[in-house]
């Protein structure tokens, strides 16, 4: 018999909108600024069904202006959804030309869903003696599942597959055939649909009742066998009940035919699928369309000249060590259009005697900027060993320095090179210098002169774009690197130390990142010259990259004693808070588990009468919705903090210990650059720039962080209102500026304006709420979101907020203009012309927008502060060694610094501080400091 043939049928919105949110914490942005999210993840599930399935045949199914006929049975029908995000929108017609570049049919039919056409097509297909695959996350497809029509689920990321038969619908549904999965569906409704069901029949019900009954229509005749107020409510929706069934039922009748050869998968136009790609910027899904269609790939093979490094001919090796200004040799790039090692000639150099040092040296003393690259046994910096440093000065050329293990002889390799590292006035040039820099310093070596790090480069050009050397090699020089996997495998315990690697691959891997990160060192220099941002990488970033790596290598002190006291003292808190619930839910129940919780809340307890649903169609007990209903219900306040601190044990009390270094017995956090838009910095391994501070419990935490011993005291310097200040100077609204001048309470002076009281009546509940505001107005605070955080209610606060901007118009006009600004050029910048990209700035969506003008407002603040601790940071450490202080400055979260400082010095030290801070950038408004110290962090703060 001959095999039985195989269609598939995509579900085009339900994968698009499904690859979309599987990116919305770490969207693909192209340096365009084009967010790529929905293209991308609709792409791999279609790639990852070819691949793993090879289909016959396959088409995708597109909605086109709604159902009709449901529409006409109910006018609310999808009333409640959101409006489709922007970048959506945008991704529909390029995801229908790309597949017809790719020759996959498009179906859509005006007035009818994907779902209808996929469920008449499938019934079509299965009358041919097709076996049909559906392919869609949609669980309203089990309706339609046969012996020969399956649903077929792809992974989030694509990575695995779930195929729902009709064992498998039986087996989820409860239900004893598929079709009766309509039933289910009309009882308990589709919030995400909008079709309202049974009132107060949800998951659990609508089983009960389809195996009682079998059938909606037999449920709605018995109604005599149920009880109470289920029977009222059953009767008296029976006819919301049949059309909810109506509105989910799947059509299989609707005006399309499957015509057997248009379906089949055909080979794609490769040229036109790939001028699409290049212009999305899809390097990799580029690779991997040829492969799934097993297309050969295109190599040209690199003559190798024979050379095994640089021998004792002197000749040679100085002309091997030739600097050269002629361009690279030409390439003859694969069909995927990306150069790699294997197509593109490159000289690449091993150096693994004396001679080749000292020529290798000699020609690093004559470059004006030269990038290095180590390569070490870990990813933790402080830990890592070095096996080699790779170096490159000109394009396609670069050299490699082999290191012996035994660390006495690298020592005396690495103090040879000194002079490059610590020449003031050569360039060095990097991708992620920091972590360089500090492997280094566990050598003694310490690198002098400016810095080029391209990642720091490329953040301020594309601040919303991953800027990871492969995708930048990628989206600019079109070339893909070899990839660090290819010579030490995956992650997990299987994986190589670079040390076990051949020479020769180490040699190819680490010249390769060096001569990569040259040539974008290039490009970016001239980026950063036409967007303006040249000065500010020049003067702030690149220096602050020693100023980070010196306090990421000193380090805090950690009292792991106390912090085990606290963890005890926390176990005896959170077992009286799960005791005061328990009692006040008349049962035990798994705290952790929403599952659990949720009906508790809501069933059990009726706290709100219409509660939020998750997609899933379970209970939310998200914090932002129980926050609401803590100041009414004492159960849901105590539940929010047992939360608070199970997250404060876990996160810090138990974990902080754990991330003490064994050599040092210090912990050394890990500050990022290139993470936050604003330009803020980020604290990871562990984040110390997280720990809560409100609740007495979070506080006590920073008591565990200690000065290094008894001659030492923790330091502690605050900027004082620093972004109330900022906006203040940015907006220049006189009222405000003339309170900090003369140094008054700028929120007992906002009260005392907008309550129109004066000063010394000011009462504490007024003053509470103009700092609200105050602090509201950065964030675009609204009437509602004020009366969640004030005891106001909504009209108050908008009278409260409206009287807010009579008192301070101009910063009514500074908002506007930003707005205005953003909305004209794509952009808002701080002070000192750091960039924040605003791509949805007058996107048609009023939330998305929303979203954007607050950050245009918000962005230039924050940013600016964080300018200005970086200039402060710079200059202070700068001070800390011309003026050879024993103090060392530690940690920087966000408006605040911490130091280890030397009570001999205490007092010369402060004033260091405070004058560095308070002058780092002058504004129209003083910058005031605040000053701490103390035999802790909490104690100098």
């Amino acid at each position: 018999m001959a095999e039985q043939k195989r269609l598939f049928l995509l579900d085009a919105y339900a994968l698009i909108f499904r690859g979309y949110y599987a990116f919305i914490k770490n969207p693909r942005i192209n340096s365009k600024g084009m967010d790529t999210s929905a293209i991308m993840g609709f792409m791999n599930s279609l790639l990852d069904v070819i691949k793993r399935e090879k289909p016959d045949h396959l088409a995708v199914a597109f909605d086109k202006e709604g159902s009709k006929d449901r529409l006409e049975i109910f006018g609310e029908y999808k009333a409640n959804r959101d409006e489709t995000p922007e970048a959506i929108r945008i991704a529909v017609p390029i995801i229908q030309d790309i597949l017809k570049a790719m020759h996959i049919p498009c179906i859509e039919k005006a007035g009818y869903e994907a779902d209808d056409l996929i469920g008449t097509l499938a019934k079509q297909a299965e009358e041919a003696g097709y076996k049909t695959y559906m392919v869609t996350p949609d669980k309203d497809f089990a309706q339609l599942v046969t012996e020969n029509t399956l649903i077929y689920r792809p992974s989030r990321m694509g990575n695995g597959i779930e195929i729902w038969g009709i064992d498998e619908v039986k087996k989820k549904f409860e239900v004893d055939e598929p079709m009766q999965v309509v039933d289910y569906l009309g009882m308990m409704g589709d919030a995400v649909d909008n079709i309202p069901g049974l009132p107060g029949v949800g998951d659990k019900t609508a089983k009960k009742f389809i195996k009682e009954f079998g059938s909606l229509e037999q449920l709605l005749e018995n109604t005599d066998k149920l009880k109470g107020k289920m029977r009222e409510k059953v009767e008296s929706h029976a006819e919301q009940g049949l059309m909810s069934k109506k509105l989910a039922r799947i059509m299989t009748d609707v005006p399309v035919t499957f015509h057997e050869q248009d379906f089949e998968l055909n080979t794609p136009d490769f040229e036109k699928v790939k001028e699409i790609f290049q212009e999305l910027e899809f390097r990799r899904l580029s690779e991997n369309l040829m492969k799934t269609f097993h297309q050969e790939v295109e190599t040209t093979k690199v003559e190798k000249d024979g050379s095994e490094g640089i021998n004792d001919n002197l000749n040679v090796q100085y002309d091997l060590f030739s600097k050269g200004s002629e361009a690279a040799p030409a390439t003859k790039e694969e069909p995927g259009g990306l150069k790699t090692l294997e197509n593109t000639p490159h000289h690449y150099q091993l150096v693994d005697s004396q001679v080749g040092r000292k020529l290798l040296l000699q020609q690093l003393l004559a470059c004006q900027s030269a990038c290095f690259d180590t390569e070490t046994t870990s990813l933790k910096s402080l830990e890592a060993e070095l096996v080699g440093i790779a170096f490159s000065w000109s394009a396609g050329k670069g050299y490699y320095l082999s290191l012996p293990e035994d660390r006495e002889e690298t020592l005396s390799i690495l103090e040879e090179f000194r002079p490059f590292f610590e020449h003031k006035e050569i360039e060095k040039v990097g991708q992620n210098l920091k972590y360089d820099i500090k492997v280094l310093s566990n050598y003694g070596i310490r690198v002098d002169g400016p810095l080029f790090d391209t990642m720091i480069a490329h953040y301020l050009i594309n601040p919303d774009m991953r800027h990871n050397m492969d995708l930048l090699a990628e989206t600019y020089l079109r070339y893909s690197p070899m990839p660090i996997e290819k010579l030490i495998g995956k992650k997990g315990k299987n994986q190589r130390s670079m040390r076990s690697v051949a020479l020769e691959e180490q040699k190819e891997y680490a010249a390769e990142d060096a001569d990569i990160t040259m040539q974008l060192k290039q490009l970016f220099e001239k980026e950063l010259k036409e967007r303006n941002a040249d000065k500010l990488f020049r003067e702030i970033e690149a220096p602050l990259i020693k100023v980070l790596a010196a306090m990421e290598i000193e380090g805090i002190n950690l009292d792991e004693t106390y912090l085990r006291s606290l963890s005890k003292a926390l176990n005896d808190d959170i077992a009286k808070l799960e005791k005061q619930i328990f009692e006040a839910a008349g049962e035990e129940f798994n705290l952790a588990s929403p599952k659990q919780l949720g009906p508790i809340l809501f069933d059990k307890l009726n706290l709100v009468d219409k509660p939020k649903k998750t997609k899933t169609g379970q209970y939310s007990t998200a914090e932002d919705v129980l926050s609401g209903l803590a100041k009414d219900h004492q159960i849901v306040a105590d539940i929010l903090y047992w939360r608070q601190l199970n997250k404060l044990q876990s996160t810090y009390v138990d974990s902080l210990p754990n991330e003490v270094n064994p050599k040092t017995h210090r912990i050394h956090t890990v500050y990022s650059q290139a993470v936050a838009a604003t330009g803020r910095l980020s604290s990871n391994n562990p984040n110390l720039q997280n720990i809560p501070i409100r609740t007495e419990r979070g506080r006590q935490v920073r008591k565990a962080f200690v000065p290094r011993n008894e001659a030492y005291t923790l330091l502690a310097a605050d900027y004082s209102q620093i972004e109330l200040r900022i906006i203040a100077a940015l907006s220049q609204e006189e009222n405000m500026i003339r309170a900090f001048q003369e140094g008054e309470d700028i929120h007992a002076s906002t009260a005392s304006r907008v309550f129109n009281v004066p000063m010394e009546e000011v009462t504490r509940e007024q003053r509470s709420n103009a700092k609200t505001v105050n602090f509201g107005i950065i964030y675009g605070v609204s009437a509602f979101g004020l009366s969640n955080q004030t005891s106001l209610n909504r009209t108050e606060a908008k009278e409260l907020i409206d009287t807010y901007y009579e008192t301070y118009p101009k910063l009514r006009d500074y908002i506007s203009s930003q707005i205005h600004f953003a909305q004209d050029h794509g952009y808002v910048e701080t002070i000192l012309g750091r960039r924040r990209y605003l791509k949805d700035i007058n996107s048609r969506n009023q939330v998305v927008r929303g979203a954007a003008e607050r950050n245009a407002v918000n962005a230039p603040v924050q940013g600016s502060a964080a300018d200005i601790i970086k200039i402060a940071m710079i200059n202070i450490q700068r001070r800390l060694e011309e003026e050879q202080y024993q103090t060392r400055m530690l940690l920087q979260v966000h408006d605040e610094l911490v130091f280890d400082a030397h009570k001999e010095e205490l007092e010369k030290v402060s004033r260091m501080i405070r004058q560095e801070m308070e002058s780092a950038y002058t504004l129209s408004v003083p910058l005031k400091v605040e000053l701490g110290h103390g035999d802790n962090w909490l104690e100098a703060h």
